[in-house]
């Protein structure tokens, strides 16, 4: 997998329906003790909530689950998972808690709100698409940092750290499509008195086109 999409943050935000109030709250994670632990962190704080149903869904082990929480089979749980599915998110998790209004919302209109709930909380989160990068180093003189420095945006890249010393030491990260592209300008550039060292592959926040 080269990419997938997430929410940039930890977010939430909130709505009234028929004076029940909905609160979603929705976190990027990576592993399922992260998500339990962000669920469990917002049964403790509303405690005294009605409801606080939840879904994730993680990349690894391709893991979704979700819950209910006393409301009707199907129509909260499944919905707030059915949001984040369609929305083709992943390692997120989604908690939306209601407090009982004391007018009844049925089927159909506790499926809507909890719907709604997930969907303003992946809104709040902002979604965004990871996307696969080498990450890479290179060393060069002085009198070469300027263009290298220009070479590497240019080609999708983002400079992560500079340090000057004897050398200037350039750390960045590339999507691993431009990679190739790189290292011939970057000897072409250097007539192959520099090269790059691909040292890590991560996932990072797709740059805006």
């Amino acid at each position: 997998m080269s990419e997938y999409r997430t929410v940039l943050k930890e977010a939430q935000d909130e709505f009234i329906e028929q004076r029940s109030r909905f609160i979603g709250y929705v976190k990027p994670v990576t592993e399922e003790a992260e998500a339990l632990a962000f669920i469990n962190e917002k049964r403790q704080k509303h405690w005294d909530a009605t409801h606080n149903v939840y879904a994730y869904s993680l990349r690894n082990g391709q893991l979704q689950r979700y819950s209910d929480d006393g409301e009707p089979h199907g129509t909260a749980g499944v919905p707030t998972l059915d949001v984040i599915v369609k929305s083709g998110v992943t390692d997120v998790v989604v908690v939306v808690t209601r407090y009982f209004g004391g007018i009844l919302l049925g089927a159909g209109g506790l499926v809507r709100a909890y719907t709604k709930g997930a969907k303003i909380a992946l809104d709040a989160g902002k979604i965004i698409t990871m996307q696969s990068c080498s990450v890479a180093q290179l060393s060069c003189d002085y009198s070469q940092y300027g263009k290298l420095s220009g070479l590497i945006p240019s080609l999708g890249g983002v400079i992560d750290n500079t340090s000057f010393t004897d050398r200037v030491l350039i750390e960045y990260h590339m999507p691993e499509s431009g990679l190739l592209t790189f290292r011939k300008e970057l000897a072409d550039l250097t007539c192959g008195s520099v090269e790059t060292e691909v040292i890590d592959e991560k996932f990072f926040p797709m740059k805006a086109t």
